[in-house]
């Protein structure tokens, strides 16, 4: 469920308090907080945003360069993969800057009059936040700002057309330029809109790329992509199955999980100890998830950790969980009674019904008696390191939440134990 964003009003409060006021002229006159948020062709001297850190205000007048760059404002021999980039790392690297970024998109796509520069903007802040998410404090305004535009295509055609017209009276020799920067390109700033707005959501609980290893080109392109092709991470479980409609019409279940179910048995996940619980090293499970995103399984993998770690994120990062939300309380409170439990599977969606069993009859085969003596890994192991990925407590009380988590190990245990799977071989 998305919370209802922060007002107009508040959104204009918090800009008074926090953005870094800037001057022009010889006598130093303040820009307006309007003008400080309309998009600028020129350069900046500070910061958008108050900080007293010297490396911030020094990188976030260099950023603001390279932001125009990659919206085709300034001149660059930099590719736009590479300007963003550069930006993307900065801000990853040194998180006061994040903030800065994101402050400095809303500027340069407000009341901008060229459509490609405009969505070219839109576009670094859909990638950016595949990267990192901004403070908490920073949160409900940027959300606010990407809500605003989420049916906004006819306001901002007219609102282009009407700032054009006004900058062509005030000077004729600029209106074949304006012309030509006025003509559609790109998708619908709508469409950019709602994949940041989901986006957001998402970043703000996982915060966005973890590791050591600094973003590369190719996870630049493929953040890109993903706003209009979404990723097997993150999306629900139709839009997976629809989605690999033309390559593997004939599965029932999503490839992304088959396949990586079988390559930790392929790797003698059954017979490693601490499976599932020993996480595989980020860096390389993040690069198993990009191509994994393109369709691919790598033949040089010999880690199961690496596939069974992606494996837990996939789960977890679906958009409603495998046992969806309005048959959580049914689960929690038929945790001790193995004939309810199994009940409660059968009332599932079919879809969800088949994911969830597939998971289980994978489960069990670690649960054999001759895999955990290798293993180390119980069913009650299991079952604890498996049941967040398949069921999300709604509450914020923390007493809440301890307490539905036991109950959440104990459904997964019952059906572990319990449910009949055997349906579930050779089907993909």
């Amino acid at each position: 469920t998305l919370r209802k964003p922060i007002s107009q009003s508040s959104m204009a409060d918090w800009a008074s308090k926090n953005l870094n006021m800037h001057t022009q002229g010889i006598f130093r006159r303040r820009i307006s907080i309007s003008n400080m948020l309309s998009w600028n062709g020129g350069s900046i001297k500070k910061p958008m945003l108050i900080t007293s850190n010297r490396t911030i205000k020094k990188e976030a007048c260099e950023m603001f360069k390279l932001v125009q760059s990659y919206m085709g404002d300034r001149q660059t021999r930099m590719d736009r993969n590479h300007v963003a980039l550069v930006t993307v790392t900065k801000c990853w690297s040194m998180q006061g800057l994040r903030d800065e970024l994101y402050i400095q998109l809303i500027r340069q796509t407000t009341d901008n009059t060229c459509y490609r520069s405009l969505a070219w903007g839109w576009e670094l802040m859909a990638i950016s936040l595949a990267f990192f998410s901004p403070s908490p404090k920073f949160q409900s305004y940027l959300e606010g700002y990407i809500y605003r535009h989420l049916d906004s295509d006819e306001n901002i055609a007219q609102r282009i057309k009407e700032l054009v017209d006004l900058k062509n009276k005030k000077n004729s020799k600029s209106r074949k330029k304006r012309k030509q920067n006025t003509e559609d390109e790109g998708l619908p700033i709508s469409t950019y809109a709602k994949y940041c707005y989901r986006k957001l959501q998402k970043v703000a609980v996982t915060g966005g790329k973890k590791g050591l290893r600094k973003p590369t080109v190719e996870e630049i392109v493929h953040a890109r992509n993903a706003i209009v092709m979404p990723s097997l991470f993150g999306s629900s479980l139709e839009e997976i199955m629809l989605r690999q409609q033309d390559m593997y019409p004939e599965n029932k279940l999503p490839w992304v999980q088959t396949q990586l179910s079988q390559q930790v048995l392929a790797l003698g996940g059954e017979q490693t100890e601490g499976i599932f619980r020993i996480p595989g090293d980020i860096d390389e499970v993040n690069a198993l998830k990009l191509q994994v995103d393109q369709w691919r399984i790598p033949s040089g993998l010999s880690d199961p950790n690496i596939p069974a770690s992606l494996l837990k994120l996939w789960y977890r990062e679906l958009e409603e969980p495998v046992i969806p939300q309005q048959f959580y309380k049914a689960c929690i409170s038929n945790y001790e009674n193995p004939d309810a439990a199994v009940a409660v599977v059968q009332l599932l969606p079919e879809l969800n019904r088949l994911v969830l069993c597939y998971l289980i009859h994978f489960l069990q085969i670690f649960a054999q008696p001759s895999n955990v003596g290798r293993t180390k890994m119980d069913v009650n192991n299991l079952a604890m390191v498996m049941a967040p990925n398949c069921l999300r407590c709604q509450s914020d009380d923390p007493r809440v939440i301890f307490e539905n988590t036991r109950k959440e190990m104990s459904f997964l245990r019952m059906l572990i134990v319990h449910l009949d799977t055997s349906f579930i071989k050779g089907l993909v």
